[in-house]
């Protein structure tokens, strides 16, 4: 009897201290099922002058490590953009590369943000970092967020004291054919 007792004792502090993973490794390891598989996507909102309405909308994710995840962004046909997540001391941080089509970098590349918290499973957030507002000092402050759930994408991005907000989905359900690779990269 006192046996049983003890080995409850154990499996119950077990349960009692056994934490899940945080809500950024929750929202990575999701975000990594999709590996491989091409989604279509559409506007949801965005400024007038947006050059995305009326445009065939393709994320790829196409490059899945275990703290390095591409994701080529083709608008039409124009593959020039790429969304990349890096994960580091549970943050994850977006940024977006933009290349030529010779595959050489954009003079506006390399910008976006780090989580400062952990998120939630299916939302994080990335205000602009330093180097983001020294590069593209209009966008200090932007804030990044994507959502994620087992039917949508979202990425949207709101300038803060502007009424500039951007928001595009992609149906997690309907997987299209893969694009080809984006500008910079090779197949």
């Amino acid at each position: 009897m006192k046996t049983i007792f003890s080995i409850l004792a154990i499996v119950t502090s077990l349960n009692f201290f056994a934490q899940d993973a945080d809500p950024a490794t929750e929202f990575w390891n999701t975000l990594q099922q999709y590996c491989g598989r091409a989604f279509e996507g559409y506007v949801v909102e965005a400024p007038q002058d947006d050059a995305f309405r009326g445009k065939k909308l393709i994320m790829h994710v196409r490059s899945c490590e275990e703290k390095l995840i591409k994701i080529p962004f083709l608008v039409g046909e124009d593959r020039s953009r790429t969304w990349i997540f890096s994960k580091e001391n549970e943050r994850i941080q977006l940024k977006h590369d933009h290349r030529h089509e010779d595959g050489t970098n954009d003079e506006v590349t390399m910008y976006g943000g780090t989580a400062t918290n952990y998120g939630l499973s299916d939302i994080q957030v990335f205000p602009a970092d330093p180097e983001t507002a020294l590069l593209l000092p209009l966008a200090a402050t932007n804030v990044w967020w994507v959502t994620l759930d087992d039917n949508t994408f979202t990425y949207n991005l709101r300038r803060i004291g502007t009424d500039r907000f951007f928001s595009i989905a992609f149906d997690l359900r309907k997987p299209v054919p893969a694009p080809a690779a984006p500008w910079g990269w090779e197949d």
